[in-house]
């Protein structure tokens, strides 16, 4: 093992820019293991969220929002309620869905990040090496863009056809399904046009699905922006899955798969004595 001064002076600086709820389990833990091998990392949050905290020694800058924790409670409530009630078969019955207000408070905390002048000048002096970011709000993707930072997107995947499209990575629909359908790899001919008739529902209705944050980052920006303009620019994609969770598809040399971590870190099963049986 190398001494301790070789590996930390390779150590990075990082902007860690979450996603609030189940997201943060799994960024949690990388988080912390960055910091183990002595990379400098920096959290921004929002003061009100479900998950979001800074148990470990790490600097945490908070900015204040529109919205209190019972908002968001209520409108996650309301969506989850629509869940269990409706199961959704394509994308246009998922994003035209009236109960989709949580998303609303999800895009809008970055408005309040950018409004905070203090924190914005930090981000701008501190010289960070890159974003490390959830994609889901896009949020820290507008923040790369912003101070021209590389961009660390760790995800599942992303909403919509933003992966294949930012990547330019090849997703023949005749033989990669989309979400949703439960298609496979090996789709009829009525299959395949259905996989084509939603690709091309996507295209439709995404951009009406994430409408305000691209006019917020139109704003930021000071230039139009779309979903491609954001999702491109980023550097590496470290994505939680695997080749056995998905179907072969040609992909790029900054598309990493490191294995399905997609939640909490389990803890061991406590020790089951075995009864003893007597003849």
């Amino acid at each position: 093992m190398p001494p301790a001064d070789s590996w930390l002076c390779r150590a990075g600086k990082l902007l860690v820019v979450p996603m609030d709820g189940s997201h943060w389990f799994t960024m949690r833990a990388v988080v912390e293991k960055l910091v183990h091998r002595g990379h400098e990392l920096v959290i921004v949050m929002p003061e009100v969220s479900w998950r979001l905290d800074a148990a470990f020694n790490i600097t945490v800058k908070t900015y204040s929002t529109s919205y209190t924790l019972e908002d968001l409670d209520r409108e996650f409530k309301v969506y989850t309620d629509s869940q269990w009630k409706i199961r959704h078969s394509n994308l246009f019955s998922l994003l035209m869905t009236p109960s989709n207000g949580v998303f609303e408070y999800f895009f809008s905390h970055c408005r309040s990040l950018f409004k905070d002048k203090k924190l914005v000048e930090f981000i701008k002096e501190s010289s960070f090496d890159a974003v490390f970011t959830d994609p889901f709000d896009l949020c820290g993707l507008i923040i790369a863009k912003y101070f021209s930072l590389p961009s660390v997107i760790f995800s599942r995947g992303t909403f919509c056809h933003h992966l294949e499209e930012a990547t330019l990575s090849p997703s023949p629909l005749s033989y990669v399904p989309r979400g949703l359908f439960g298609f496979s790899d090996t789709m009829t001919f009525l299959e395949r046009v259905r996989n084509q008739v939603y690709h091309l529902e996507e295209h439709l209705f995404c951009p009406y699905f994430f409408k305000d944050v691209l006019e917020m980052a139109s704003e930021i920006l000071q230039t139009p922006v779309t979903a491609y303009d954001l999702y491109s620019h980023t550097s590496v994609w470290l994505l939680r899955s695997d080749f056995v969770l998905d179907y072969p598809k040609p992909v790029m040399p900054n598309m990493i798969f490191i294995g399905g971590i997609n939640c909490h870190q389990t803890k061991p099963l406590s020790k089951v004595s075995h009864p003893s049986f007597s003849s």
